[in-house]
């Protein structure tokens, strides 16, 4: 049962991190595109009016990236509770970079459910 368990949790944690390289590399490439566009406007000796409207779409891209990864940083926390919650805490996933801190703000004590009965 260990070994499915940890087989599952690292499949769970590849997808986890290409996830996380997806989103920074989108959040880079954006801000590289917010980036150049003003460069080359003003090279190209064009009027600050030009491309207004493309860097304030590309600005809001890059705020929606920087939620999505709000969210998938928020995801890897709640995975790292869960890891421990099936018997895996102290297994390093492979492919997970770096010392991180200590789960906060998650619950991450085992709690006992009741059972749920229809009401009639």
């Amino acid at each position: 049962m260990l070994k499915e368990r940890r087989m599952a949790a690292e499949q769970v944690a590849g997808a986890l991190f290409e996830a996380e390289s997806a989103i920074d590399a989108a959040l880079s490439k954006t801000a590289m595109l917010a980036g150049v566009m003003p460069q080359l406007r003003k090279a190209a000796g064009a009027s600050a009016l030009i491309g207004q409207d493309a860097v304030e779409r590309a600005s809001q891209a890059i705020m929606a990236l920087a939620e999505a990864r709000r969210a998938i940083v928020e995801t890897h926390k709640e995975l790292s509770v869960v890891q421990g919650q099936i018997g895996l805490g102290a297994v390093r996933m492979a492919g997970d970079e770096g010392d991180k801190p200590p789960p906060q703000g998650v619950e991450t004590t085992r709690v006992r459910m009741r059972s749920l009965r229809i009401a009639s």
